[in-house]
């Protein structure tokens, strides 16, 4: 029956899968493939030790996803816009220089991670896989409308699920899982700070607020509405289906984390095994232990979780680089009308490829990454609660109390790390 509804009306009622779209799709890229490594190391060093900082950070992420989705649908901009629209020139350049660096690595840590993976299953060149694997993201964003495109990444997030099958036969002592989420196992040393620092890095990353505020201002055009600070009437059912969208995406890729984290420690870490640096490893570690099931099941969600971050980490970019210029930029848009907008997709993901052909390693690339991502996310955090908070740009609807108080928090946890995470860097 909701099919029949028009789009464009904000009343109508709209079931649960249709109300999913940005803030799922950006929960799942969040758990792309270097964030799978991450997590299999931490599962594999730390057991269960360290499982109940995804409950400290499930709030945090919800409240800065939503800040940067209520930013794009109030003001019908993307956070580059914003940024441009409000703030001094050098901190707008400043914020996309580092997002393209950072997501440039992050992508060539991902595609050379799903080229591996697939090596495992297939045999083969891993490097050749990862140019290939690049090729296809990028023929697919140019080719595909938003709306196709979109409907293709919401499916895409189903490959997750694999890792859930992964923790049903890896013989997890459920007990034991539960009671770290609410009773932490904390050791004072430089390895577990690095990774409590590690995994707010991976679940609090700048490139999904950039794609969650413009895969919002999408939904807008797509649906033929107006910015909420122009129609204000319209803000009650959308912005509780941002907030649905953004706890059901935010809890998915919690819910993921975790199943990684418990099913490497139930395998990797039961079995001595505790040092794992990519997430191809930890499916390579997986066979003799777990079974060919369990491998290849970790294996494919591999490919299949990079399928859907790779689009996310050259969208936000081409969003970043065209809000900051002013320019064209939806997946809407036809390639000769948004020339720059699709140039800034194929260049920084090809790019990200290319990285592994050239010798650069992109794991120890992904380090890199990791700091300009620590340079980057608190002070673009701070940014982000200024401009909902701004008047000028939010009009009437500037963020509640609440999401504001979650907002402030998690940007001083972000910062904190950060901190920590340059404290044991240097």
């Amino acid at each position: 029956m909701s099919d029949a509804l028009p789009d464009s009306d904000p009343e109508a009622p709209r079931g649960l899968l249709a109300t999913l779209g940005p803030g799922l799709i950006t929960g799942a890229a969040d758990d792309d493939p270097s964030g799978i490594g991450t997590h299999s190391q931490v599962g594999a060093q730390f057991g269960y030790g360290l499982a109940w900082t995804f409950v400290l950070s499930f709030p945090l992420m919800v409240a800065i996803q939503l800040v940067a989705a209520e930013i794009g649908r109030v003001t019908g901009a993307g956070i580059a816009g914003n940024l441009r629209r409000h703030y001094p020139r050098p901190v707008l350049w400043t914020m996309v220089g580092l997002l393209l660096v950072a997501n440039i690595v992050n992508l060539g840590a991902d595609l050379s991670a799903m080229g591996a993976a697939l090596q495992l299953l297939a045999g083969g060149n891993a490097v050749l896989y990862t140019l290939l694997f690049g090729i296809v993201c990028v023929l697919l964003e140019v080719a595909l409308s938003y709306r196709r495109y979109s409907a293709i990444l919401k499916w895409t997030t189903l490959s997750l699920f694999t890792y859930v099958a992964v923790v049903a036969v890896a013989g997890v002592p459920w007990g034991r899982a539960l009671r770290s989420l609410v009773v932490p196992e904390i050791q004072w040393n430089a390895a577990y700070a690095t990774a409590f620092v590690a995994i707010l890095g991976t679940t609090i990353s700048p490139y999904l607020f950039f794609w969650q505020a413009a895969q919002e201002v999408e939904e807008q055009h797509r649906r033929h509405a107006k910015p909420l600070c122009v129609a204000p009437r319209d803000a009650g059912p959308e912005l509780r289906r941002i907030r649905t969208d953004t706890l059901v995406g935010m809890a998915f890729s919690t819910l993921v984390s975790l199943a990684i984290v418990f099913a490497t420690a139930a395998t990797l870490n039961a079995n001595g095994i505790t040092d794992i640096a990519t997430s191809s490893q930890a499916a390579e570690a997986l066979r003799p232990i777990a079974g060919q099931f369990a491998f290849a099941m970790f294996a494919i969600g591999i490919i299949g979780t990079g399928l859907l971050a790779v689009p996310v980490l050259a969208g936000s970019a081409a969003y970043a680089v065209t809000g900051m210029v002013n320019a064209p930029g939806s997946l809407d848009a036809k390639p000769l009308k948004a020339r720059l907008f699709y140039a800034t997709i194929a260049v920084t993901t090809l790019a990200g490829a290319a990285l592994q052909t050239i010798g650069i390693d992109p794991v120890k690339a992904l380090y890199w990454a990791a700091v300009v991502n620590g340079v980057l996310a608190a002070p673009l955090m701070v940014v982000m609660m200024l401009i909902a908070r701004n008047r000028r740009a939010m009009g009437q609807l500037t963020l509640p109390f609440g999401t504001t108080l979650l907002g402030w928090g998690a940007t001083l946890v972000m910062a904190a790390a950060t901190a920590i995470f340059f404290l044991f860097a240097l």
